[in-house]
């Protein structure tokens, strides 16, 4: 048997290894100083940075003209009466699988992207993505470029360092109040909004709101930045089902590249083969993920391109074609690779390849576009389309005027002094337009059957004209009465019609009478 205390005795007498015990679980954060890229990646993300922002600060203070009975504001959620204006689209809470349907061609539209340019959203248009840009821009302004950053964060604190630090998380703030500021515009009208948020009149769920975007805003843009995308986005862990072979990522062409040396004059000159490579770091100095790509693909690689931009400002000081990092497929890659590797005996299109320094090199500069259009893609399109196709039907044929009747239970009909059989009705009338407007019901079918409506000054009649309300729904309580003669059985189905005179609009609702079993 095992003695217990025998054991015991026996690991504490044996010697401890604290340098394994003290070993953290996880690796502490290494702070990333990106460097300022330049080149036509680096301005299309300045130009998307631009428009995406602009979209969210503006948006709320656009106007659009609905007429004296809805909001003018462009965008608007009312949730206080249970509304959605886009322009000229109005949505209703029984209409919301608008909305449902546009997130499901936001998600075959994301998956598209992805299978035909890899990570383009996380790395152009993702909110964190565009945050993290408006916060760096910030960041180099009032502290400098990479080399000032990191000579700054080695720096012991000092009055010069704590302004910086201090003016740079002041603007930071400054930012994620608007971010949160902006976001609360889209639920109120926003002109009066702000004037009750100044004045300290605004209701508490608003600053709550404020307070809550702002520390996410500042936290997520401005603190974790790169961790956000790492270790908290699982698109990162979904994105490779998205991708095969013909996908576009961003790529170190290694059989262009390799062998790479930082002294390539002399290295060629003492009869070694180098590649185009010099290792000048200059792709890990601009990632805002702070990776090589030369290591290959890699989870936290957002596909921003800015490593493209870094090597070929490098080629072009060298002389040599760009293309050394490019956008590429991996088929495209393998094709290369096995060129490379062939020593020249595979025959291809001579504008495409050329000899330099004994290796065969394909030049990326036309890298196949063709391929973003295959089956893959063409499904996903195909999904995209079909769906905003159904949206854009279901919008344009939705009824703007409708009709529903609940029949009474208790009682199911009466029996009036004279014979006749009378049932109970509540009609709610649907008005889905900003304006007022006037509707008639007519009873269609039951013959013999007039209708008697509450709070309409009318005699029985087989139609009545009521008016509704803009945006509103209007109940009416309505008496049915058919005479002894006319009655044909115990349910008797007729209908309901609703129509607008001057629109044309018509709605109707099938209903049932009931009488006693004759």
């Amino acid at each position: 048997m095992l003695d217990v205390g025998t054991t015991i005795e026996r690991l504490d007498a044996e010697p401890v290894n604290s340098a394994k015990v003290r070993q953290p679980l996880y690796a502490p954060r290494k702070k990333i100083f990106p460097k300022r890229a330049e080149g036509r990646f680096r301005q299309f993300k300045w130009l998307v940075m631009l428009v995406t922002l602009g979209i969210y600060y503006l948006t709320p203070w656009l106007r659009w003209d609905r007429g004296a009975y809805a909001p003018d504001q462009a965008v608007l959620v009312d949730l206080a009466n249970r509304r959605f204006y886009f322009a000229f689209i109005e949505i209703w809470p029984q209409e919301f699988w608008l909305v449902a349907g546009l997130l499901v061609m936001a998600g075959f539209g994301l998956f598209l992207v992805t299978s035909a340019v890899g990570r383009a959203w996380c790395g152009y248009t993702c909110p964190q993505t565009v945050w993290v840009d408006l916060f760096l821009v910030v960041e180099r302004w009032i502290e400098g470029d990479r080399n000032a950053r990191i000579k700054l964060e080695a720096a012991p604190w000092s009055a010069h360092k704590l302004a910086l630090r201090t003016a740079k998380h002041g603007i930071w703030i400054a930012i994620a109040i608007a971010t949160g500021g902006a976001w609360i515009f889209y639920f109120a009208d926003a002109p009066k909004l702000l004037g009750d948020l100044v004045t300290g009149s605004a209701a508490p769920i608003a600053y709550i709101t404020i307070a809550v975007l702002t520390a996410t805003t500042y936290t997520f843009g401005g603190l974790m930045r790169e961790q956000v995308c790492t270790y908290m986005c699982p698109w990162p862990r979904i994105q490779a089902a998205m991708l095969d072979e013909s996908s576009l990522t961003v790529t170190y062409n290694d059989w262009r590249g390799e062998p790479r040396a930082r002294h390539s004059k002399k290295a060629t000159a003492a009869g070694q083969s180098v590649g185009d490579c010099v290792d000048c770091n200059a792709c890990v100095a601009v990632c805002p993920m702070g990776i090589d790509i030369r290591d290959g693909q890699q989870l936290e690689c957002i596909t921003c391109a800015l490593c493209i931009d870094a090597c070929d400002g490098v080629m072009d000081k060298l002389g040599r074609e760009r293309g050394l990092i490019s956008y590429a497929t991996l088929s495209d890659y393998n094709f290369n690779m096995a060129i490379a590797t062939a020593g020249g005996e595979v025959a291809v299109d001579p504008a495409r390849v050329r000899t330099a320094q004994g290796i065969l090199r394909a030049d990326l500069a036309h890298v196949g576009w063709r391929k973003v259009v295959r089956p893959r893609t063409l499904v996903y399109f195909g999904a995209w389309s079909l769906v905003g196709l159904l949206l854009l039907y279901g919008l344009l044929s939705r009824d703007r005027l409708q009709v529903n009747v609940l029949h009474d239970r208790n009682p199911q009909f009466v029996v009036l002094s004279d014979g006749a059989i009378r049932n109970g009705y509540t009609v709610k009338l649907l008005n889905k337009i900003p304006e007022p407007r006037t509707v008639v019901v007519t009873l269609h079918g039951l013959p013999g059957g007039e209708m008697t409506a509450i709070g309409i000054e009318q005699p029985a009649d087989r139609s009545f004209a009521v008016r509704v309300e803009p945006d509103r729904l209007k109940t009416v309580k309505v008496y049915v009465a058919q005479p002894a003669a006319d009655v044909a059985g115990s349910i008797q189905p007729f209908r309901f019609v609703v129509e607008d005179k001057s629109s044309f609009e018509t709605d109707s609702y099938d209903a049932s009478f009931e009488a006693p079993n004759p």
